[in-house]
Parts: structure tokens; sequence; C-alpha cells
């Protein structure tokens, strides 16, 4: 008889159920890490467990939810509305989202532990391979510690697989030593990742742990660091800016399996399609699934920084908004009153844009990266600071990023005029990459940025609240262990 397996990889074990013959008994078996890790067939396959935990949206829909939403450029609406009222706690459906998020993570990090802690043993298994899987793991369990902490402050450090209850128990670590562990996960997987993964940028690579290098480094405040970090991936000369002379070719930096500029990212497909979408619109009128019975869930903040403060002449600006669509006789006709206008980055037609990759790291941001952190490194920027925040700018304008140009900032900028204009692009750059919040929290501009617009921000809302079922079932985080407010 033929028999058919499946495998399925859940938290902290693994199980193999076996269909025979319908007259047959049917056994089901547990199948123990020892038998389980048997080859490189095996290590692979744990691997890539650990790294379905990042898809589809990078953590799930409800990490782009509350990354977007934190931020003084969008306004959430329907159930996600609270989330933009920045001078109250959250509600109780999106402090579901955080503990949605929060276990996604610890699920992403245990998968990883899990890893590391077998593979090593495996003896049918060449070196390289269990070098780089032993490396992708390490950068997994550093990616997800790293969205721990920038989102909840101190949290539970997980090193060991948690294999039953007993594992549970393990208290809140200060920020550093989370920090100290995500650089040294980082810099091991630096050390064994692929140079180069070429289009399956899914797959972390040595430029990507780069990056997260430069991103944490940043973070902490540590400038030359993070300067050495972009510095590497931008002399590796993999990467280069896309060619843009017009606002839709900035499509070729997400709707292309081929883009120069893509380090990591998420990559959908007509079988695993993206979520963002049904945030955006939902419709079916042409040309950016527009539709009056859709719903509008993230709405352009007009109010702030990307309103009528951005210059129309950036091709940025049309690519990632609209304010007319076409009626049925195909006359360009305003928006409603109620929504004058709308996003249209990741949507490209009535169906949208659904196998797009969703960026976790590209070439824009290590030059952004590079001049952020030269310019605090030396208390003012540099020439080739400068030329790399330039860069960006006449890309977005449709001119040779190399060459000079009349948008140009000008030299002789101060360090924090500069500062204010490299958090400038980053907004127009990454709008709806979740970026803006992390950004504003790390540059301590949160509360200014807020006030620039109208708004309230509470030192509250600077932090998720710990998951009630991480107090109720770990004995080491009481009630008094939660983040102000909650």
């Amino acid at each position: 008889m033929k028999k058919i397996g499946l495998l399925v990889i859940v938290g902290i074990g693994v199980w193999l159920t076996a269909c025979q013959d319908m007259l047959e008994e049917v056994p089901m078996d547990f199948v123990s890490r020892n038998n389980y890790y048997r080859n490189e067939a095996d290590a692979q396959g744990a691997l890539n467990g650990a790294y379905s935990t990042v898809g589809k949206e990078f953590y799930g829909i409800d990490n782009f939810i509350l990354s977007e939403l934190h931020s003084d450029l969008l306004l959430g609406r329907g159930s996600q509305a609270p989330i933009s009222n920045m001078d109250q706690l959250l509600d109780q459906q999106n402090i579901g989202r955080t503990a949605n998020h929060w276990f996604r993570l610890y699920q992403s990090i245990n998968r990883a532990n899990a890893v590391l802690a077998n593979v090593p043993s495996i003896t049918d298994i060449s070196e390289s391979a269990r070098a780089r899987i032993l490396a992708e793991a390490h950068f997994l369990r550093a990616l997800a510690y790293f969205e721990l902490v920038r989102g909840w402050g101190a949290v539970p450090i997980k090193t060991s697989e948690s294999t039953d209850l007993s594992d549970l128990e393990s208290p809140r670590r200060p920020e550093n030593e989370v920090y100290d562990l995500i650089i040294a996960d980082a810099e091991v997987a630096e050390l064994d990742l692929l140079p180069t993964v070429g289009q399956e940028t899914g797959q972390a690579s040595q430029s990507a742990a780069k990056m997260l290098l430069a991103h944490v480094y940043l973070t902490i405040g540590d400038w030359e660091a993070a300067a050495a970090k972009a510095e590497e991936v931008i002399t590796t000369g993999q990467y280069t800016l896309v060619s843009v002379q017009e606002p839709d070719d900035f499509y070729d930096i997400f709707a292309s399996n081929t883009s120069s500029e893509d380090i990591m990212s998420v990559h959908h497909s007509d079988i695993s399609q993206s979520e963002i979408t049904n945030f955006l619109h939902m419709g079916n009128n042409l040309p950016y699934n527009y539709s009056s019975t859709g719903y509008f869930a993230w709405l352009p903040n007009t109010n702030s920084m990307i309103g009528e403060e951005w210059d129309d002449n950036d091709l940025r600006k049309p690519f990632n908004l609209y304010t007319e669509i076409q009626n049925a006789a195909g006359e360009w006709v305003s928006l409603p009153a109620t929504t004058p206008v709308l996003f249209k980055k990741f949507v490209t037609d009535n169906s949208g844009l659904r196998t797009y990759s969703v960026p976790i790291y590209r070439y824009a941001e290590a030059l952004l990266f590079y001049a952020e952190a030269t310019c605090r490194a030396e208390s003012g920027p540099s020439t080739l600071a400068l030329e790399r925040l330039n860069m960006i700018k006449r890309r977005a304008y449709g001119y040779n990023p190399s060459v000079a140009s009349s948008v140009d900032y000008p030299a002789g900028m101060g360090e924090e005029a500069f500062i204010d204009a490299v958090m400038r692009e980053r907004a127009y750059e990454f709008l709806i990459e979740r970026r803006r919040w992390w950004d504003l929290k790390r540059t301590a501009k949160a509360k200014e940025a807020f006030a620039a617009i109208g708004k309230t921000l509470i030192d509250e809302r600077l932090l998720y609240p710990i998951p009630e079922n991480e107090i109720n079932n770990n004995p080491a985080i009481g009630q008094e262990n939660q983040n102000p407010g909650y």
C-alpha cells in the first residue's frame, strides 16, 4: 500500500501522521527530536519552520497594523482607530493585537532555538550546510528579539528550546541584555551566512545581517559601528538604486523578484498573497482598487509631512498617494470628501498588487543608515554622508542618483538640521514599510512629531502591554512587572 505522510512542525514539537489503506489502523506516532534531526534535509526543514513565522507580512498583519498606525503619518479606522489615539491607552481589541504579535515572535524564537539545539549533533550533514543553517537560525532569533525589545522594552530572554510547561518561567531582562544577545546572534550569523542569495532574498544573507546590525547600532546610539556596517553593505557592490523617471517606476522595487536594491524581503505569490492591500483598499474599480463600498482602514494623515508639505514634484508622492479615480465614463474625478486622499503604494489595479515583496531591508536604507550614523559620530555631516542622503532625494525626483542636481540638500548643514533631513527622507522613502514609528522612538522625536500635527502622545504608548496570558502563565512575571498604564 502507498503511504502518505504529512510532517507538521508546530510550537515545541514535531508530529508525524501516517495514513495508509482505509481498512488498516492509522497509527499516530510521536517523533522525538533525536529521531527527527537525522540529516541535512531534517535540519533544513526545521529551519524552514522558523522562517515560516516571519511571513506573510513580517510576523503577521498585526505587526504591520501596530507599526504603521502608531506613526504620525497614518490614521486608523474602524477597530484600528483607537491605535491612532495616542493620548489614550490601547483598547482591548488592539491589546489583543499586541499579544498576537508577542506570541508569534516567541514562536519564531523557539523554532530558532530548536534548530540551534539540535542541528549541531546531526552527523549526516555537510559542515558548510550546518554552519549556514545555524547562522540563519541565529539571524532569525536576533530579528525576533529586535522586534520584541523595541515594542516591549525589557523582555524574557529564551536561548533554549521550550519543550514543556516547565520551561515557561523566565523573568523580563533589561533592554541592554536583550541588545547584547541580538548583537551576538547577528555577529555569529554574519560569519556563516551566504554572501549572496541571488533572487532568493527571502533567505538571510551576510548583507541582511549587516543591515540588522547597523539598525541595532543606530537604535542604541553606537554611531561608528552603525556607519561601519552600513558601509560594508554599500561597498559589496551587489546593490544599486532602482532607476526612476516616473512614479510607477517605484513598483520595480516591490513588484519584481529581481530588484537591484532588495537585500531581504518577504516574498508573495499567487498562492501566498499579501493582506496589506486589504487595509488600504477594498473594491473592484480601476485604477486603484477603489470602491465607495470598500473599507479604508489606513488613511494618510494629511496634517503631517505627507500632506501639503510634501513637494508634488517628488515622484514618491504620486506613487504613494492618489486623489482621483476614473468613473464609468473613463473620466478622472476627485475622491469623495470623506476620503479625499488614499494610499496607492502596493496597489496597481482592481485586484491589488498582492504578490509583491514586503521589504525587510533594502539598499536605499543602507545609504540613509550611513548618512545618519556618520553625522552623529562626527557631530555633523561629512561630504560622503551628504552625498548619500542626496542620492536618495535625487532618485525621488527622477534624477541620476550619482549626479548633483537642483534638489540637493546644501552643504554646510548643522548636525540637527541634517538629521531632520534624513528623517524626512526616511518618512517619504519608507512609507508603509514599518519604519516611521520606530524612527521617532529611537530618535526621541515622537512627542515632537505628534505635537506638530496637533496630537498628544502619552508616555504609556511608548511600549506595548505585556500579554495577560504571559503574566498568568509565566511564574517569573507578575502584574507588578507590567508596562506602565496596563
